[in-house]
């Protein structure tokens, strides 16, 4: 059984800095710029979420990242040939799988690991003959949380949006379900990950009553106040709340 971390790592999805830069056309803002201050403001990780679009974090971003940090680099994204290929290219240290269809706006939901646990196995098996660490986009159905053991991965990443969108009315609530899930990913044996609408406000209480969580993706929320905060103070201020975890509803 997976034991708690000292404190939960972050990683900063920097899709919305190439979002903005895309907007204009050019390098500003510059996103592998972006990727190294991240690193160098104390972020656990870098997240990268590749679409075929390109509407964001382009296939090339991706592979001129990667040399570029020493902290950990995470690629998310639904697991075509083409993002396989890219993956494999680029040898991160993990592979999150999305069940994202191209034209998605966001992540939405987990997967079905019943309905699709013999294709997640397929591509667990290939990234994991090249030595990739790999999770798994889940919600907190138990079943697909038992069934996600069976492909083989290696840890699961909770879709945490139910949670953000219950989290003002009744956070004990909200977080029931995501203790529950995280008990059964220990007992299975699973890494825990989460994602999705975390924010200065719900993170802290999330990371206190989750056993087990290793790692927050957070990208939206965080690269919105790093427009108020600033890049290095916003960081600074996740990582509090990871610290500050089950002191409270929105202790900043």
């Amino acid at each position: 059984m997976n034991k708690q971390c000292a404190m939960t790592r972050l990683s900063v999805n920097i899709n919305k800095i190439a979002t903005l830069r895309n907007a204009r056309g050019g390098n500003i803002p510059d996103v592998l710029k972006a990727a190294v201050d991240c690193q160098n403001f104390g972020a656990h990780g870098i997240t990268v979420h590749p679409r075929p679009d390109e509407r964001h974090i382009r296939y090339q971003d991706v592979r001129d990242i990667r040399p570029l940090i020493t902290t950990e680099f995470n690629i998310e994204g639904y697991p075509s040939e083409s993002f396989i290929q890219l993956v494999l290219s680029v040898m991160p240290h993990q592979v999150t799988l999305v069940p994202d269809p191209p034209d998605a706006i966001t992540s939405s939901e987990g997967w079905d690991t019943i309905l699709h646990k013999g294709f997640l196995t397929e591509v667990i098996t290939r990234f994991h003959e090249h030595g990739i660490r790999t999770s798994i986009f889940t919600g907190t159905d138990l079943r697909h949380i038992e069934h996600a053991a069976l492909t083989g991965t290696d840890r699961i990443e909770l879709y945490t949006e139910p949670y953000a969108r219950h989290f003002p009315a009744d956070p004990a609530g909200a977080a029931e379900p995501f203790t529950a899930a995280a008990k059964l990913a220990g007992e299975a044996g699973l890494g825990l990950n989460a994602g999705h609408d975390l924010n200065l406000e719900n993170l802290g209480y999330f990371a206190g009553r989750v056993p087990g969580l290793l790692e927050v993706s957070i990208g939206h929320a965080l690269i919105s106040d790093a427009l108020y905060f600033g890049l290095e103070n916003a960081i600074q201020m996740y990582l509090r709340q990871l610290e500050l975890k089950g002191a409270g509803p929105g202790s900043i």
